[in-house]
C-alpha cells in the first residue's frame, strides 16, 4: 500500500484520500478505486511488467488512443459512449514509476455504472455488440502508424503453439484435466490458420484486443451500455479478432471461472443478439470474408485462450493472474470447452449469422 501511497501522491497531491479498496476481477493489471474525501472517485493502475515489456509506450499509446476517442465522441453522434480520461500529475505527467520499474496511471472513474462478469440477458448482449460497433467506428480515422505495438505477436496463433510446444516437452501432465487440454489443442491446432489464411480478404482496423464482457460498462439502473475499458491492448489488427473475442466471452452463458467445463455452453441466441447490436452499428465495417468466418473467429479464439491459458498453468502461471491453485488450468479447460461447443453448432450459428445480416442490411 506504500507504493500506491506514493502513486496518489505524485498524481493528487493536494487531495485527501479518505480510502482506497482494491478493484478485483482483472486477470492482468492492479486496480485500485480510490475515494477522495470530497466525494469524488478516480481508477488507480498499475501496469503488469511481465505482459507489458514496454509499459512507457503502452502509457503513449493510452494518451493518444483515449483523446482520439473523447474528441470523436464529443463530435459525432454516431453513437453515446464514455471514456476513461486520464489524470496528469501537476507537471503535467500521465505516469508514475515506482521504486521497481513498474508504471502506475490513474483514470477519471465512469460514475453511476456497473461491470458484468457474465451477460445475463439478449439485452445486454445487444447492447455489447452496438458499443463493440460504436468503438471501432470512432477509431476508423486513428492514424494506426502512430501507434506503438503494446503486445508483439498477439493473436498470432502459430507462435502460441510453439510456445505450448516447447513448454510441453518438459513437463509430464500428470492431471487428468491437463491431459483432456492437451487432446483439444491435438484436436484445434491444424485449424489455427483460419483467420490469417484469408487476411488480404479480412478488414483490418484499429481494434480493442480484449472486448470480454468485463471490460463494458453498464448505465447502474439498466441494460444500456456505456463505456468500454481496459484500452492498454489498442492495436491494429483484424476486426474477426474483436468480434471473436467478445463473442466466445459473452456467449458463454457459465462464465468463464466455473470449475465444472462440461457446463460450458455456447449460446445461439446470444450470439444473434450481440451480433444483432454491432450490426445495426457497423455492418458497413465487415466485408463478405469478415461476414463468413464470424463463427470461425469465435472458434479460434476461444481456443487461442485455452490454449495460452494452458500454457500459463504449464509454466507457473507468468502471465495471467491466479487466486488458487490450478486456476489456469481451470480457465484453460473452459475455453477448450466452449470452442467445441462452438464447433458443434456450427451449421446452426452460420444459419442465425445468416439471418442477422439479412435483417441488418434491409
Amino acid at each position: 500500500m506504500k507504493t500506491v501511497q506514493a502513486a496518489l501522491s505524485f498524481f493528487l497531491p493536494e487531495k485527501h484520500i479518505a480510502w482506497i479498496v482494491p478493484v478485483s476481477g482483472g486477470n492482468v493489471n492492479d486496480s485500485y478505486c480510490v475515494h477522495l474525501s470530497s466525494g469524488g472517485r478516480f481508477l488507480l493502475q498499475r501496469l503488469n511488467p511481465s505482459v507489458f515489456p514496454e509499459p512507457g509506450r503502452v502509457m503513449e499509446n493510452l494518451q493518444r488512443v483515449t483523446a482520439h476517442l473523447c474528441r470523436e465522441a464529443q463530435t459525432t453522434r454516431m453513437c453515446s459512449i464514455q471514456i476513461p480520461k486520464m489524470i496528469q500529475s501537476p507537471t503535467g505527467t500521465a505516469a508514475f514509476k515506482d521504486d521497481s520499474g513498474s508504471y502506475w496511471r490513474l483514470f477519471t472513474w465512469i460514475e453511476n455504472s456497473r461491470a458484468i462478469q457474465v451477460i445475463e440477458s439478449t439485452n445486454q448482449g445487444r447492447e455489447i455488440g452496438r458499443l463493440l460497433g460504436c468503438f471501432h467506428r470512432l477509431l476508423m480515422n486513428f492514424d494506426p502508424d502512430t501507434l506503438h505495438d503494446p503486445l508483439p505477436g498477439f493473436h498470432k496463433t502459430t507462435r502460441y503453439l510453439q510456445q505450448y510446444d516447447q513448454i510441453k516437452k518438459e513437463k509430464s501432465l500428470s492431471l487428468e484435466s491437463e491431459r483432456q487440454c492437451a487432446a483439444f489443442i491435438d484436436a484445434f491446432r491444424s485449424r489455427e490458420g483460419i483467420l490469417e489464411d484469408h487476411r488480404q480478404n479480412l478488414r483490418s482496423s484499429l481494434i480493442h484486443g480484449d472486448p470480454k464482457a468485463a471490460n463494458f460498462l453498464f448505465a447502474r439502473n439498466s441494460d444500456t451500455a456505456i463505456s468500454l475499458i481496459d484500452l492498454d491492448t489498442v492495436m491494429p489488427g483484424l476486426l474477426l479478432y474483436d468480434l471473436g473475442d467478445c463473442l466466445r466471452s459473452c456467449c458463454n452463458s457459465a462464465g468463464e471461472e466455473i470449475c465444472n467445463s462440461s457446463e460450458i455452453l455456447f449460446s445461439g441466441e446470444m450470439f444473434a443478439a450481440l451480433l444483432s447490436g454491432y450490426c445495426d452499428q457497423a455492418l458497413a465495417l465487415l466485408g463478405e470474408k469478415d461476414q463468413e468466418l464470424l463463427v470461425d473467429a469465435a472458434f479460434l479464439i476461444s481456443f487461442e485462450l485455452g490454449l495460452r491459458f494452458f500454457t500459463d498453468h504449464l509454466a507457473g502461471n507468468q502471465y495471467f493472474k491466479v487466486e488458487r491453485q490450478g486456476q489456469n488450468l481451470d480457465r484453460a479447460l473452459n475455453q477448450l470447452y466452449l470452442a467445441a461447443s462452438i464447433d458443434k453448432q456450427r451449421s446452426t450459428l452460420d444459419l442465425l449469422r445468416q439471418q442477422v445480416i439479412i435483417a441488418a442490411s434491409r
